[in-house]
């Protein structure tokens, strides 16, 4: 036997297992221990003796069990090299005849080999055809209880080894040949075998199997079988191994169930479009439905891909959610007819009247900055405002793991106008000029700054334009968010304090093209300017705004992101730092004009 002082040899594949438990000994907090057998030379080493010393190297070491298993996964593909005989493969067969002895480690230890080689035979086929029938013959001594394997070990077997019918019938024959007792056909027998995974409900398993010897059954009733027992993986590789008309009655009986989703994957994988056109198009206008009712109005016209039903399918959509600018947008692009007049007298005036506007919020202007002159207006104009509201638009990424785009315009609103800076042209031309305007604003302790998550907007801000020291500390910020418990976002919160809702259609729309539209104007100075009226109302009118009679603690609310080296040598606590703008400044900041 092979120990811990007999590394050296040919082929010596000790170093696995070492660089494995150094891996894990820098991890570790304590000592521990592994012991690592050399198997320099497997010629004469029988598949008793090199299960002994798997088993003497997983009981010896003091890591925990998985790290164990995998480090000696990977030794028994190495030692696979170091000359087995007859053969790796064959050897490994061996081996699984002579596991059961284990006991309760026969499964893991099954896996172990099984895995080991399934690796080795990814580089050399060296006896695996010759194997296949000396597996095949295994396969059959477990279905007839002469060797004592579970089925999860049974399945990688057939799986790893490749074994086909044609083997099963080689081994039955010679079996025959020899005299020994008879046997029923190779398909007969795995016809029983399959049917006892049926009967338990272990579909996956009999679907595998079915795929693996190429046993067509077309019965219906199989597949309803799956799906009443929402085995949806194991119906879809099922119905994909038998074919197109299998497939087709999938789709028919997802419809059925109102699996729309579902249906449209299986239509879309395996190109049934022609076969399902109907169906094909109302998973379509189910998927554009929900990508506007997210107000995802780009990517749902992309997803239509030009098909003028689904186009005037989204129009109606559009219509039906008040973007009276989307319905212009798409009759326009692709010359639809019959809907202007529909849009002007049906979709208007009733969103209107069910949306706040700005006449509601009493904002007499939108001002956009995108020039030194008209930067510098309005630093003068917000530094004389008392309590501002901010918010940033940036166009979305639908493309999943990529970066956010950076952050497009930023609105901020005093009590009668909206300021919307077009930060990515002011950063490009006036770079130095927009960082201290902004930084005038935002790090003012005399201007009360009221945002909705407002601290994740000004991540977003220092993440687009990292240059600029302006978005890296706040001071006097009221994030509105806090002081309520509104599931609704800010419209829920608009309809809960002022009494009627935010049209949030045009969120997702492009916010990088220019000139923006008159309606993304307005969305976006109804976004800052709502927060300005809903802190007015609160302020001002405590009972009706929250749920409890006494008035809002919203001052402790407030809060600063400073610069270190601008605090003070008095080491400020968080309630410190929310007044770090002074009483005199937050007094002045609410007090009436």
């Amino acid at each position: 036997m092979f120990t811990d002082d007999h590394c050296a040899g040919k082929g010596s594949t000790v170093t696995g297992l070492d660089k494995e438990a150094v891996k894990h000994k820098q991890e570790a907090d304590h000592g521990w221990t592994l012991a690592v057998h050399a198997f320099s030379d497997l010629t004469s080493v029988s598949p008793v003796i090199f299960l002994y010393l798997l088993k003497a190297c997983y009981a010896s070491g003091t890591l925990k069990a998985a790290t164990k298993f995998h480090a000696l996964q990977q030794q028994v593909h190495q030692i696979l090299h170091n000359s087995p005989q007859p053969g790796a493969a064959t050897f490994i067969i061996h081996c699984l005849y002579v596991l059961p002895i284990l006991g309760v480690q026969s499964e893991g230890f099954s896996h172990l080999i099984i895995s080991g080689l399934r690796r080795f035979l990814k580089s050399s086929k060296a006896d695996s055809e010759a194997a296949k029938d000396l597996a095949a013959q295994l396969f059959l001594d477990i279905l007839g209880g002469f060797v004592n394997h579970d089925d999860k070990v049974t399945l990688k077997l057939i799986e790893v080894f490749e074994v086909g019918i044609v083997n099963l019938e080689n081994v039955i024959c010679r079996r025959n040949g020899k005299g020994g007792l008879k046997h029923d056909s190779a398909s007969l027998i795995l016809e029983q075998y399959i049917c006892k995974f049926i009967q338990s409900q272990s579909y996956m398993t009999a679907v595998s199997l079915l795929e693996h010897f190429s046993i067509r059954q077309s019965r219906h009733s199989f597949l309803l079988a799956m799906l009443d027992n929402n085995q949806f993986m194991a119906a879809e590789k099922w119905a994909k191994f038998m074919g197109k008309p299998m497939l087709g009655i999938l789709v028919q009986e997802y419809v059925g169930r109102n699996k729309l989703k579902s249906a449209y994957q299986i239509i879309k994988k395996n190109n049934l479009q022609g076969e399902f056109p109907d169906v094909y198009h109302l998973c379509k206008e189910s998927s554009l439905k929900k990508l506007a009712e997210k107000g995802c109005w780009d990517i749902a016209e992309m997803k239509a891909m030009g098909n003028k039903q689904l186009i005037e399918y989204l129009v109606y959509l559009a219509m039906e959610a008040g973007y009276t600018e989307k319905v212009d947008e798409l009759c326009d692009r692709f010359s639809l007819q019959g809907f202007l007049k529909v849009v002007e007298t049906d979709a208007g005036l009733e969103h209107d009247c069910q949306y706040l506007n700005l006449a509601v919020l009493s904002v007499e202007e939108i001002v956009w900055i995108d020039d030194i002159e008209t930067l510098h207006g309005a630093t003068c104009h917000i530094e004389s405002s008392k309590v501002i509201g901010i918010d940033c638009e940036w166009k979305p990424n639908y493309e999943k793991g990529s970066k956010p785009n950076k952050v497009s315009i930023m609105q901020i609103s005093s009590d009668r106008t909206v300021f919307i800076l077009d930060l990515l042209k002011l950063s490009l031309i006036v770079p130095d000029s927009l960082d201290s305007s902004l930084k005038q604003i935002l790090q003012s302790p005399r201007i009360l700054k009221l945002g909705y998550n407002f601290q994740c907007d000004m991540k977003q801000l220092a993440a687009s334009y990292r240059e600029m020291e302006c978005f890296k500390y706040y001071d006097m910020l009221l994030d509105i968010q806090s002081l309520f418990k509104e599931s609704g976002g800010l419209s829920g919160l608009a309809q809960k304090i002022l009494g009627a809702r935010l049209n949030k259609t045009r969120r997702n729309s492009n916010w990088e093209q220019r000139p923006l539209t008159q309606n993304q104007l307005e969305y976006a100075a109804l976004d800052a300017a709502v927060l300005v009226h809903i802190f007015s109302h609160v302020h001002n009118h405590p009972q009706s705004a929250t749920s409890c009679n006494e008035k809002p603690e919203w001052k402790s609310h407030i809060i600063s992101h400073i610069d270190s080296t601008k605090r003070s040598k008095r080491d400020l606590g968080p309630k410190e730092k929310c007044a770090s703008g002074s009483n005199e400044a937050l007094s002045a900041a609410v007090s009436p004009s």
